[in-house]
């Protein structure tokens, strides 16, 4: 519909531009005569037919997510949750949903061009993704500047949504997350002095870092070290030095499972007996693999959703079994995630009743208390997901998912 409009502008354009062109060669050339000499043909019914067949077709929704390169684990987990959802709901409004996948390999021009190519070249009437955000806020800016929907999965950072109007997420986002691990770490843990290790190359470690800290100052506590690294170092063992010699009661790294897991082996080789916690990107299956008895008792927040669970709702159960019946691995929070995103999307185009992109805006911004794995979520007026806090913890080498927190502002 938008091709077309774009189009029928040109054309007029060129119209007006050849009428003023031949004015200026003939101003002597006399009017023209009266349009009810030559009568306007009857209006063509393709039209019609085209925006018939157009309703009636295939619904193209894209998902970009990092396949390859630094975020590919927590990606893919996102992918596999968008197709187990895909595969329980293929079809909306009577209508086939085909998805287009495109590897964004972990990087924010590929980001951009990964949802330039599902727009232009895929038709997509929506976007799923992505893992990262400094990802996201690459990829949304093209959705946004297109006027296409697109989820956000696991995208943390407050500016992915930040002045957007067709930009949403499933996901909280970090002034929430981080202030609910400031009020674990304030009042469960009993910490009152705490050390920050930040990779500063990373927007959601800086944004995370950020709100913990004010949150635990305003809790009453005290930041008694800062350091930073960047993306892909190996050696943490002059920053954890100078932090263990401030003493903290925890130390908070708002980092990737990967290096979070190195710097927790790094820690154990130094002594360090403190609290160590992290954010909801270390929740992945292979921080154990990687950081073997040196993240355990590691705590970190993370979605409402982990198969050690005691109590779920029934689509957290669904979904649990479902994955358990076809995989085995256990199911992961990304997963989660990149499911809950795809239902959503089908939900706001079940409410729609169209497949139009700005019908499918209106209905996103709507959604209130739909029930999905990670609870119930609403969109509020920042187009952001109102949910609670999960706080998981390494016991025995396994996850276990050990408190719902509501954090303190």
């Amino acid at each position: 519909m938008k091709k077309g409009l774009v189009l029928g502008v040109i054309v007029v354009i060129a119209v007006i531009g050849f009428m003023m062109i031949q004015g200026q060669k003939a101003p002597e050339a006399p009017a023209p005569e009266p349009a009810a000499e030559a009568p306007a043909p009857e209006p063509a019914e393709e039209p019609e037919e085209e925006q018939a067949a157009v309703e009636s077709g295939v619904i193209h929704v894209g998902v970009y997510l990092p396949l390859t390169g630094q975020n590919a684990f927590g990606g893919q987990l996102e992918l596999d949750g968008v197709k187990m959802a895909h595969e329980e709901k293929p079809e909306v409004l009577g209508r086939k949903v085909e998805l287009s996948v495109v590897d964004n390999k972990s990087d924010k021009v590929e980001s951009a061009n990964a949802v330039k190519r599902l727009i232009e070249r895929d038709n997509a009437v929506a976007v799923i993704g992505s893992y990262g955000s400094s990802l996201a806020m690459a990829g949304g800016e093209v959705a946004e500047s297109a006027g296409i929907p697109m989820i956000g999965t696991s995208c943390t950072n407050p500016l992915v949504t930040q002045g957007k109007k067709y930009i949403f997420r499933v996901c909280f986002i970090d002034p929430l997350q981080g202030a609910g691990a400031a009020t674990y770490a304030y009042k469960v843990i009993g910490a009152r002095k705490a050390a920050l290790l930040t990779d500063v190359a990373n927007d959601y470690a800086v944004g995370l870092a950020g709100f913990f800290e004010k949150s635990f100052l305003k809790l009453g506590g005290e930041i008694v070290a800062k350091l930073n690294y960047n993306s892909g170092d190996q050696d943490f063992t002059a920053q954890l030095t100078e932090i263990i010699s401030k003493e903290p009661d925890i130390m908070f790294i708002p980092a990737y499972f990967a290096e979070g897991a190195i710097i927790m082996k790094q820690a154990q080789e130094l002594g360090v007996d403190f609290q160590i916690m992290g954010g909801d990107a270390m929740d992945n299956p292979k921080i154990v693999e990687i950081g073997g008895d040196a993240v355990e008792g590691f705590v970190h927040t993370t979605f409402p959703y982990d198969p050690s669970m005691k109590e779920m709702n029934p689509v957290a159960r669904r979904f649990t079994d479902n994955w358990l019946a076809k995989r085995s691995d256990d199911p992961n929070v990304n997963a989660a995630l990149g499911y809950d995103s795809y239902m959503i999307l089908i939900d706001a185009i079940e409410r729609a009743g169209s497949a139009d992109p700005e019908a499918i805006t209106a209905a996103l911004a709507a959604t209130k208390d739909f029930e999905g794995v990670t609870g119930l979520t609403t969109i509020n007026e920042t187009h952001d997901a109102e949910k609670p806090i999960g706080i998981v913890q390494i016991k025995d080498g396994k996850k276990q998912y050990i408190a719902t927190i509501t954090p303190e502002l």
